[in-house]
């Protein structure tokens, strides 16, 4: 599954957009549309995105359990050679250290990015700012075809702006960099 990231330059465009991908089979779920106008979203009954896609805090909560697991490793690793507690201690305790700071970190991380704007969106931000409607299709491989031939015949005012995979990963712009410097 991919998301087609669509900017357009109105509510009404949007609006339009919206019944032309319901009337080719594609249902809100699939669907989200951003904009600073979230009342205007509201009073058209669109589908708004959610938290997910407008918060970084599912990327950072990775990146920050990651970093809380190597911490914990060290640290279980740490108390087995130092042994505190002494000799008899049960390798479960060292095991919930791990877990301990694997959880911790990721509930750090998550908490950092609920201040952040989710990194796959940040190159939409002057457009959104800016007044214009991002819509993102999410298409599966046999639907992508013909959501870009719809979207090109019936809304040219409808930039395409960006192709994404639907996956979240967390290192996804270090990859997407790579990316954009090997087709320069």
């Amino acid at each position: 599954m991919k998301c087609l990231y669509y900017v357009t330059p109105t509510l009404v465009s949007a609006h339009r957009i919206s019944d032309d991908l319901h009337e080719a089979g594609i249902n809100d779920w699939f669907f989200h549309i951003i904009s600073k106008d979230e009342a205007g979203l509201k009073n058209e009954k669109l589908h708004s995105s959610n938290y997910f896609e407008t918060l970084d805090f599912v990327r950072t909560g990775f990146i920050g359990a990651n970093i809380g697991f190597i911490i914990g490793v060290i640290a279980a690793a740490v108390l087995m050679i130092q042994e505190p507690f002494g000799p008899d201690v049960s390798n479960v305790v060292y095991f919930l250290v791990a877990a301990f700071a694997t959880l911790f970190g990721a509930w750090v991380g998550g908490l950092l990015g609920v201040g952040n704007e989710n990194s796959k969106l940040r190159r939409f931000h002057d457009d959104i700012e800016a007044g214009k409607y991002l819509i993102l299709i999410y298409a599966q491989k046999a639907q992508e075809d013909m959501v870009r031939t719809m979207m090109s015949e019936k809304h040219p005012e409808a930039v395409l702006s960006g192709v994404d995979r639907h996956f979240i990963n967390p290192f996804s712009r270090v990859r997407r960099a790579r990316r954009q410097r090997t087709t320069q």
